[in-house]
């Protein structure tokens, strides 16, 4: 746990493994990282968005608080795909598999619904 904690914070940690990839494949690598990211911002704005605006109900404080702790998810699911990436992109690796955007899009799926709900209560 500590190691792959250690990975995303040191870049040393990084490159000390394989050799170094086509620059345009580390930055595609962080485009991605940076797009999860907004995505992650996105979910935690529309959290804060909640709590302020829909009418108070006890479901309100519900998708509120879901949606903040997704967020928080997804930036945390973010920098561990980054760093999983970099280090297979270095070895030569296939890049790991995820079943995180599925399950992402369901998530926020039900969420809507969820406030489509609250909305119209």
């Amino acid at each position: 746990m500590w190691a792959m904690i250690r990975r995303w914070f040191d870049p040393d940690e990084v490159r000390s493994v394989g050799t170094t990839p086509d620059y345009r494949f580390s930055l595609a690598n962080e485009r991605t990282f940076l797009a999860w990211l907004r995505t992650a911002l996105a979910l935690v704005g529309g959290g804060l968005a909640v709590a302020q605006f829909l009418p108070e109900h006890r479901l309100r404080v519900v998708i509120a608080v879901s949606l903040l702790a997704l967020g928080g998810l997804v930036a945390l699911r973010a920098i561990d795909h980054w760093a999983r990436s970099e280090r297979a992109m270095r070895l030569g690796e296939a890049l790991p598999p995820s079943r995180f955007p599925a399950i992402l899009a369901l998530v926020v799926t039900i969420g809507a619904g969820a406030l489509l709900v609250a909305t119209l209560l």
